[in-house]
């Protein structure tokens, strides 16, 4: 009886010796199983991450006002059609018309425009004759400025629905020339009141103003100039924006058209 409870001892030895081995032979597949798995559940998870990826976009126009005919003369006269170099655009002047000058400073060698003739506020933007704007997302501003003063240079744009906002951003008084980058999406906003080149009344901030189509961009800085001289004033060497184009309909273009340009 002794040997024969040994034997059957040993026949469960070895049958639980069975059970562990094919029981770690499955676990080991289940292990290679998901670790084979999981490199092709990747792929499902790219597209989700691909779209929080935000493009650039393109550079929607460039002005570096044409070089005067006789830049060795007077060099200064107010700024008009005549004096854009790119033939898409159309200029807009506001609050004072007569004082943005276009200038030519022989010491750097650029045509500028430049703000100290402003007897009142003043402010010039440009309009694409074909295209709003798309500036949401990562919609930018460039641009090469000298402020003397206390004058603070400041973006400006009109939307499609002809609401005009004035921008927090500001460049201000440098010795030299200096360029920016304005990121449009950080700006906060407020109206600006078009006729005067002032604040709106209200004095409210504009929350995430509709940017998807700016009917025309520029600049301000809210001031009158003091005249020739190192006073207060603004200079703008050349203006870049970045935005995807937005055809503009049929009626938009011929009612712009029609109108005399500023």
């Amino acid at each position: 009886m002794f040997r024969g409870g040994n034997v059957l001892g040993s026949r469960e030895v070895r049958m639980s010796r069975r059970f562990l081995t094919v029981l770690t032979a499955k676990c080991l597949v289940v292990v290679f199983w998901f670790a084979a798995s999981a490199p092709a559940q990747q792929p499902a998870q790219s597209p989700a991450g691909q779209a929080q990826v935000r493009q650039r976009p393109p550079l929607f126009f460039r002005e570096d006002w044409k070089p005067m005919a006789s830049p060795k003369g007077t060099g200064e006269h107010t700024i008009n059609q005549q004096d854009l170099n790119n033939p898409n655009l159309e200029l807009k002047l506001y609050g004072d018309k007569n004082g943005p000058q276009e200038v030519f400073q022989a010491n750097d060698d650029v045509t500028i425009v430049w703000t100290g003739l402003c007897s009142a506020n003043c402010a010039v933007a440009l309009r694409d004759k074909n295209n709003y704007v798309d500036l949401t997302g990562m919609g930018k501003m460039r641009w090469r400025t000298m402020q003397a003063g206390f004058h603070l240079l400041r973006p400006i744009v009109k939307l499609a629905d002809g609401t005009w906002l004035v921008g927090d951003h500001t460049d201000g008084y440098s010795s030299d020339w200096l360029e920016s980058e304005i990121s449009l999406t950080d700006v906060r906003w407020r109206r600006l009141d078009i006729e005067k080149i002032v604040e709106a009344r209200d004095g409210r901030w504009v929350d995430s103003p509709d940017l998807s189509k700016v009917d025309e961009i520029g600049f301000t800085d809210l001031m009158a100039g003091s005249g020739h001289g190192p006073g207060g004033s603004s200079r703008v060497d050349w203006i870049e924006v970045y935005g995807k184009p937005v055809k503009r309909d049929v009626g938009s273009q011929n009612q712009q058209t029609s109108q005399t340009p500023n």
